[in-house]
């Protein structure tokens, strides 16, 4: 390993201090990373282009995953964020200075695990599916994280290992912490005021008997739900899913033959998908202005 210098004043002297370099790149650090950008590129250009990706059929555990309330984080999709921390480590993978290598693929693929779990945790708990291209990243942001902890530079000076872990542990919980507010919406924007004509839609599609079923594991339902926006709770909604996705429905949706989420009646009729707005009004008898 070499030496870079660098040049410090100390009593009116110049004294020359020697940081390690490292060759680069870093071969087994910038190949995992690529495998990995390969990965979310294709997962966030499906996304961006609305296409399903292959091998996960529509109403499948990959399928609930890709499209779920956790699929996104501040509009975009997972699969880009991650795609900027692989870029990230296979940019790090070229720093030469060993300290500065070292620490930032470290901090960066330790949060990159830390966030992975979190996110089959969600997968496993809520929604009760999971998806093998997620796994896949965990697995190889974890094989990453292994290999930057074993070529851990043992001439890093004052350096201590349980310093090192109480800080970049604490501060990649910490950041988690405050993802999983905002996941939860206990930060983020406040909610806003309803929308006149939804919410004059939502209250007549109650107040006409129409039925909507869903369950709150379905993508596609949440699509539907965010349609009305502050108005959500004002729609005749019915609840599947109350024991877990794995479990048998509820008995109204069993008694009203429900198969696919979500699906509508309105006026004796069934509709099965999600409907925009203006066909609710439409297939409902709504009277008011489209606006």
């Amino acid at each position: 390993m070499g030496k870079a210098a660098r040049k410090k004043k100390s009593g009116g002297k110049e004294v020359v201090q020697r940081s390690p370099t490292r060759p680069v790149p870093n071969w087994p650090l910038l190949g995992l990373a690529l495998i990995g950008m390969g990965i979310t590129a294709y997962l966030t250009a499906t996304a961006w282009a609305g296409q399903t990706v292959a091998g996960c059929t529509e109403g499948s555990g990959c399928d609930v995953v890709l499209n779920s309330h956790w699929s996104k984080l501040f509009g975009l999709p997972i699969s880009f964020w991650g795609f900027l921390a692989y870029a990230s480590l296979a940019g790090i993978a070229f720093i030469k200075r060993a300290d500065l290598h070292w620490k930032l693929a470290w901090v960066v693929s330790l949060f990159g695990v830390l966030y992975s779990i979190y996110l089959t945790g969600v997968s496993l708990v809520e929604l009760k599916a999971t998806c093998p291209y997620c796994l896949t990243s965990l697995g190889l942001m974890t094989v990453i994280l292994a290999t930057v902890a074993y070529q851990w530079p043992r001439d890093l000076p004052k350096f201590s290992w349980r310093a090192w872990l109480l800080w970049s542990v604490s501060g990649s919980l910490i950041l988690m912490l405050v993802l999983h507010l905002h996941y939860a919406g206990m930060l983020g924007k406040s909610a806003q005021p309803e929308d006149p004509w939804v919410r004059s839609l939502a209250e007549h599609l109650a107040k006409t008997d129409a039925k909507f079923y869903g369950a709150y594991w379905c993508p596609h339902c949440n699509d539907q739900k965010e349609m009305f926006g502050s108005s959500v709770d004002r729609l005749p909604y019915i609840e599947c899913s109350l024991q877990g996705r794995n479990a048998p429905q509820a008995a109204v949706c069993q008694a009203a033959a429900i198969e696919t989420y979500p699906t509508w009646v309105i006026g004796g009729r069934r509709y099965e998908g999600v409907l925009t707005l203006g066909e609710l009004a439409r297939y409902s008898g709504f009277q008011g202005a489209f606006p």
